[in-house]
């Protein structure tokens, strides 16, 4: 089961409050009448970070003195309660948020942990069901709905939510490995090709042996063998052989024909990935220049503009299909994103601007090598 706990990040210079450096501090607060709240806001995530959870806890309610309808402040202390294992002030909190706003998927999908830790499994799933009507593509939602479904036994249905969670996120389909709540479901065929997906992910990422395999992906060593067997079948990856002293060992990549359509990831030193971007590469340059304005955008904290830059990334007739072949995850991050940026404006860009700012840099990073390589 996926549970939020959110740790805040080191603190950056965006982090602060913008304040005129000749007006003096009492000025500021006064002129901005939600300075008091932010600044106790931001005082509450400090302490949840330090694991701080009922001083965090009181502090999100002095806020609430100060702004009692504000569903930021409301979801982080509902984050508290729940931690703290006070399950009825927790409802409580998210029964507020929805009051406010019943469409907000976060609200219903944290009720239905809520519920999930009281083994109500039937309200869990209630409330999960909700979070996905008003989202349908909250990998989270879906990938929980699968485990309330599981825990009542509704295999078929279990295993449709956790491959829509997986389309969603393929990250998922690895979590789902070693989920005690997946139990019920472990012995299904479908849940079978759902080890498939996570030994695929797992040869594209650059991990060619056995022992690589079940070491990165948690499958006990017969099921990695049984997925292998089975993408061998379907023409998905193919064997080779290398020598390991005096005995051969079987290698597997993946077959030349997936290996283009999905890119693959070499391991460089240390450990580290590096990935291999399929051919032909097209409107690199392009692709550079716009990366420079959403950038520009997501610093600026122009959530129209960020919004329509997103577009340059996700619209097929753009550099949407370029980013398809070249940065599937990516993709799909950002095409969530700008779902996020419409549903809750200005604060979420706020709160995932470091995580946005990072995509797009690594997403450049690999442009510009790809870049001096074409031009060499």
């Amino acid at each position: 089961m996926k549970k939020p706990f959110q740790r805040k990040t080191r603190k950056t210079k965006e982090d602060t409050p913008k304040i005129d450096v000749n007006q003096p501090e009492e000025q500021t607060s006064l002129v901005d009448s939600d300075y008091n709240r932010k600044k106790l806001f931001k005082k509450g995530v400090n302490l949840m970070a330090d694991e701080k959870l009922e001083e965090a806890a009181v502090v999100f309610e002095q806020a609430l003195r100060i702004d009692p309808n504000n569903v930021e402040t409301l979801m982080k202390l509902g984050y508290a309660r729940f931690h703290l294992e006070e399950h009825g002030e927790a409802l409580k909190v998210y029964d507020k948020i929805l009051d406010i706003d019943v469409t907000n998927p976060e609200a219903w999908n944290l009720k239905g942990l809520v519920h999930y830790e009281q083994k109500n499994f039937s309200k869990a799933l209630d409330a999960v069901e909700k979070a996905i009507e008003s989202d349908p593509t909250y990998g989270m939602a879906w990938y929980n709905k699968a485990c309330y479904l599981s825990l009542l036994n509704q295999v078929p249905e279990s295993l449709e939510a956790l491959k829509r969670s997986i389309e969603i996120d393929v990250k998922n389909a690895r979590k789902s490995v070693r989920d005690k709540d997946f139990t019920n479901v472990r012995v299904e065929e479908g849940f079978k090709r759902i080890n498939e997906v996570v030994v695929l992910e797992s040869v594209r990422q650059g991990y060619h042996t056995l022992g690589a395999i079940v070491w990165t992906t948690f499958l006990d060593k017969a099921d990695a063998e049984e997925a292998l067997r089975k993408l061998l079948e379907k023409g998905l990856i193919v064997q080779n052989e290398k020598r390991d002293g005096l005995s051969k060992i079987p290698i597997y990549d993946l077959a030349p024909d997936v290996a283009e359509k999905m890119g693959k990831e070499k391991k460089g030193l240390f450990g580290i990935t590096r990935k291999q971007l399929p051919t032909p590469v097209k409107n690199l340059k392009e692709l550079s220049h716009a990366i420079q304005a959403v950038r520009e955008s997501i610093e600026a904290e122009d959530i129209e503009k960020t919004m329509d830059n997103f577009e340059e990334f996700i619209d097929p007739k753009k550099s949407g299909e370029q980013m398809i072949e070249q940065f599937f995850d990516e993709h799909r991050e950002i095409r969530l994103w700008k779902i996020r940026l419409k549903d809750r404006g200005v604060d979420y860009l706020i709160e995932n601007k470091d995580k946005m700012l990072s995509l797009f840099d690594n997403i450049e990073v690999t442009i510009t090598k790809k870049l001096r390589s074409e031009i060499s």
